[in-house]
């Protein structure tokens, strides 16, 4: 019976051995297998992959209370206590949200008591007015009385004294400016009577309006919904949900929104380094991580022209939008999708992976070959798996897909392709170099159109020389003399100016503010204008002006050329002026 046993288990053993052996041939004919790869041929797609998150081309938003309406109301932020969970169907009418009421309440409560006050004041303000003006209405009336036995006694004592006489007329008198007085008063206490009225009624209705404002917003707090959908938790500025304990405010006060499930965008964020490629109208497939069985298809609407960091991102993002072009049940808002925007389409190219491509010290390409060299390539555009190569080798030949075991026994071949990848290199360089140079001419031609290339314009040169365009400058620089000056108007087109300084800088004034100066260097300063009585009488100094204002021709003292002059000494141009 044992050596039956010792027989199976033997049996089992070699069993065991041949399947090891069988196993541990073919993985290593497979790792052989993977170590090679293929060049392709076919169409060849330019993809920038990125992440994306699905929300509603369109939706209606649920707003909280409107705190804009009422100028008497100041709040600042306002707590959501409770709310429905993301995603709830609802129907008109149906509860959404309840925000918190507590500061409101009290408010309202003080508001209700000054109301209170002031609605006694009044009541008092207008008991205490009758009884002042009833008493003033008595007053009048005995000051008429007063006045009547004035006149009474006035009459009886006609056949008094003079003496006598007098002091009844002037009591008399007393009494009449005494009722005058009284009556003029009434008539003033009745109008600061009625102006404390009106101030007291005014800030009573103002109170009253304020109360009806806050019971308004008050019974807006219970957040209901203005039509049916799903409810789906509104983003901030920060991009966080607003749940249970966030807060909206008076000026952003949508708590969630009801989106139209009927057309879908999904919003990326494209890197900087990639979005130069980015183009409205591009295609884009999307895959939603939920069903990735399912590819939908996209365009790509809109393309942000500033980017943006993201929080817990060091890199900037520009903001991409893919419309779905699709309309599926089971997509959702805030689903995460997969966009591959295809910038560039090849219709037939060759190409491998990029892991094949090696490159040595020199940066030049290659890549190694199953028959043992290493083929000089040259490269084209690439994707995030495949790069295009345009020469170097054809389709379907094996290469390396990493570097070999022993790299040194590989033969380089291709080297004639060497000039042809640093030609491209150096075209490469030139172009760059073309653009940075126009980038910096066009920098430099804004920055003389805004920064004062014209005389008083406030930037100058070497020399004092202000930022003047070629044909200026070329100008300027064979301006020389003296700077002695006749100017000779001919009359024949009143307020017509022409300047041209010729030989020593002498300067002739005609025709119309043509300005045309040869000549270095700063003069004298001694200008002498001459014209013939009744011609050339109207002189049009603002050509002159700015000629002496750009190089300062007229001065008192001598200077260098490139040099400002000295006080400018107009002696004999006032006294020419005089003469005139």
């Amino acid at each position: 019976m044992s050596k039956r046993n010792i027989i199976i288990a033997g049996i089992v053993v070699t069993v065991l051995i041949i399947v090891l052996i069988v196993y541990n041939t073919r993985s290593s004919k497979n790792s052989v297998a993977n170590l090679y790869a293929e060049s392709k041929t076919g169409q060849f797609d330019i993809v920038v992959t990125t992440t994306g998150e699905l929300q509603a081309k369109k939706s209606a938003d649920i707003f909280g209370p409107d705190f804009t309406q009422s100028r008497n109301i100041r709040v600042m932020d306002i707590k959501i206590t409770d709310m429905v969970p993301e995603g709830t169907e609802v129907k008109p009418g149906d509860y959404v949200a309840t925000l918190d009421r507590t500061t409101f309440d009290n408010t309202l409560k003080d508001e209700l008591e000054r109301l209170t006050t002031q609605e006694t004041n009044l009541e008092m303000k207008i008991l205490d007015t009758a009884v002042t003006l009833s008493n003033l209405r008595d007053n009048i009336k005995n000051l008429k009385f007063t006045v009547e036995e004035a006149q009474i006694t006035l009459q009886q004592s006609k056949y008094e004294p003079p003496t006598t006489i007098r002091q009844a007329e002037i009591s008399l008198d007393k009494a009449a400016r005494s009722l005058d007085q009284s009556i003029r008063g009434y008539a003033l206490r009745v109008e600061q009577a009625k102006s404390d009225m009106r101030s007291m009624k005014n800030n009573l209705a103002e109170q009253r309006q304020r109360v009806s404002d806050l019971q308004v917003i008050l019974s807006k707090f219970i957040i209901s919904a203005p039509s049916p959908g799903m409810i789906i938790y509104k983003r901030d500025r920060t991009g966080a949900k607003r749940k249970v304990g966030s807060s909206i405010s008076p000026w952003d006060n949508v708590v969630a929104t009801l989106p139209d499930m009927s057309s879908m965008i999904s919003k990326t964020y494209v890197n900087e380094i990639d979005v130069s490629k980015v183009k409205t109208g591009q295609k884009v497939e999307i895959v939603v991580d939920a069903f990735p069985e399912k590819v939908y298809s996209g365009v790509v609407t809109s393309v942000a022209n500033i980017g943006e960091q993201l929080p817990n991102a060091d890199a900037k993002v520009f903001e991409v939008v893919v419309e779905v072009n699709e309309s599926d049940p089971i997509l959702r808002p805030s689903m995460t999708t997969g966009n591959k925007i295809v910038t560039k389409t090849i219709p037939e190219a060759i190409f491998i992976p990029l892991e094949s491509v090696q490159q040595g010290p020199d940066s030049i390409p290659f890549v190694y070959m199953k028959n043992g060299t290493r083929q000089v390539v040259v490269l084209g555009e690439s994707n995030e798996n495949n790069v295009i190569i345009e020469q170097g080798i054809e389709s379907g030949v094996q290469i390396y897909l990493n570097t070999p075991s022993d790299p040194e026994g590989f033969k380089l071949v291709g080297e004639e392709l060497i000039a042809v990848i640093r030609d491209r290199e150096k075209a490469r360089k030139a172009e760059e170099q073309r653009l940075r140079e126009e980038a910096e001419k066009a920098k430099a031609e804004r920055g003389d159109m805004f920064g004062g290339g014209f005389p008083g314009g406030g930037r100058q040169g070497a020399g004092g020389m202000p930022n003047l365009t070629p044909e200026q400058i070329q100008q300027f620089q064979n301006m020389r003399g003296s700077g002695q000056g006749q100017r000779a108007g001919t009359g024949q087109t009143p307020g017509q100016v022409q300047v041209q300084v010729q030989g020593q800088g002498q300067v002739q004034v005609q025709g119309q503010e043509q300005v045309q100066v040869q000549g270095q260097g700063q003069g004298q300063g001694q200008g002498q204008f001459q014209g013939q009585p009744g011609q050339g009488r109207t002189r049009d100094t603002a050509a002159m002006r700015r000629m002496m204002n750009q190089r300062r021709l007229e001065g008192a003292g001598q200077g260098q050329p490139g040099q400002q002059g000295a006080v400018r000494d107009t002696t004999a141009r006032r006294r020419n002026n005089s003469q005139q």
